[in-house]
């Protein structure tokens, strides 16, 4: 057993080196994109964006605009251009009387230099701790780290989906967030502060005033948020998509940056795509991390047999957590089809019941298709004995991650 896990290290080491290597001072290529697309949904708005410098100039004009409060949550923070303007626009809107609060990943910005993590005493910040289980190392409802992403200003707009904060992201990364307006915007304000009082006394003093809400809560049925809570062993996103997917009556489009599903969630796909669905499954060809994408095609195989269609991005990284549903569903968030999204992590995405925003994400989703190759069930099949080797070595950790 400690050999074959011996062997599996080193494989999954030996991949990661290697494209480390061969990505050195290699720059992803221009990618088809879309303007930012506003439709009216219920009481508000939604924008959905698909390129990052798009999003940024319209986070950073709300922050800039704020006038009474800006709730800012990420995952990773780079301190590059892109990072110190949004740092600067936080700090700018304290000085103002803003109540600014910020949450981060303390793991996923480890390599982050600490000076770009001070800030003024005017700005509480809430660094979720790289490790949180304290003595009860067994106890995994704390080992998942916070992977949402949203901005709330003013209770009037919030931004989510899966985009982190820095300059690669903006211009060399495929993703998808959006910005919302409406009764919506109280649900995302309430995820956030949630999150900080269910941590704040870690982080702060016994008796720090928890963060309280204001605004009345007005529901919509068209737009809801569905978070994942692993402190609370609460992961309703992975139900969200079984239960969307299993009313699919025509077509199934999912983007995701890694895709990891358990055994059920693929079966659900199957048995979707075996009663006449058009399932489709949009991948990057090559992700920032080698040794997923070894592992999620362990089930391409079942998947292509059952009528599945899988399209792989080319020359760029596709980050988006996405789904279309027959013309009148459609999600977007921050989490990935894989166990540490779906039962492990902190995570959020938003679900949209209405025919003008699925139309969107299905014009996105075609936009995304010409710039992918399909993959057949002939290429799958005539791939050579290395790889059949090394997707039987990594197949094991497939539940790890």
């Amino acid at each position: 057993m400690l050999t074959i896990l011996g062997v599996q290290l080193v494989v999954a080491f030996s991949l990661t080196l290697v494209d480390s290597y061969r990505r050195r001072n290699k720059k992803p290529k221009p990618f088809p994109v879309t303007a930012p697309m506003e439709v009216t949904v219920g009481e508000g708005t939604v924008t959905t964006y698909t390129y990052g410098q798009d999003l940024y100039d319209d986070m950073l004009a709300a922050i800039e605009s704020a006038e009474r409060q800006v709730l800012f949550e990420t995952y990773i923070w780079k301190d590059d251009e892109i990072g110190q303007q949004f740092k600067q626009a936080l700090v700018r809107a304290a000085r103002r009387g803003v109540a600014v609060h910020v949450i981060y990943d303390g793991f996923a910005n480890l390599v982050v230099p600490p000076t770009f993590k001070r800030f003024p005493p005017d700005i509480k910040v809430l660094r979720f701790p790289v490790y949180n289980a304290g003595i009860r190392f067994f106890d995994l409802r704390h080992y998942g780290r916070d992977h949402r992403k949203i901005l709330v200003v003013d209770d009037e707009v919030g931004f989510v989906g899966g985009y982190n904060i820095g300059s690669a992201y903006a211009t060399e990364w495929r993703d998808t967030h959006c910005r919302i307006t409406g009764p919506g915007v109280w649900d995302l304000q309430r995820a956030f502060a949630d999150f900080w009082n269910l941590h704040r006394k870690r982080r702060f003093r016994a008796n720090e005033r928890p963060l309280l809400l204001e605004t009345t809560s007005v529901w919509d049925s068209r737009v809801r948020f569905h978070r994942n809570i692993p402190t609370l062993w609460s992961f309703p996103i992975r139900s969200m998509y079984l239960e969307a997917i299993n009313r699919a009556a025509t077509r199934v489009w999912l983007t995701h940056a890694y895709f990891i599903p358990d055994a059920n969630f693929v079966d659900t796909l199957r048995e979707a795509a075996q009663r006449g669905v058009d399932v489709r499954v949009l991948l990057p060809r090559k992700s920032n991390h080698i040794v997923a994408d070894w592992i999620s095609r362990g089930y391409f195989a079942s998947m292509l047999e059952s009528g599945i269609r899988i399209f792989r991005f080319r020359d760029a990284m596709v980050h988006a957590k996405t789904a279309t549903i027959d013309g009148s569903w459609s999600t977007i968030g921050t989490a990935n089809v894989d166990r540490l999204s779906m039962q492990g992590n902190y995570e959020i995405n938003v679900e949209f019941i209405d025919r003008d925003q699925a139309q969107v994400m299905e014009q996105i989703f075609e936009n995304d298709l010409t710039n992918c190759a399909e993959l057949t069930m002939d290429e799958w099949e005539s791939r050579d004995i290395y790889r059949r080797f090394t997707e039987a070595i990594l197949g094991p950790l497939r539940p790890l991650l």
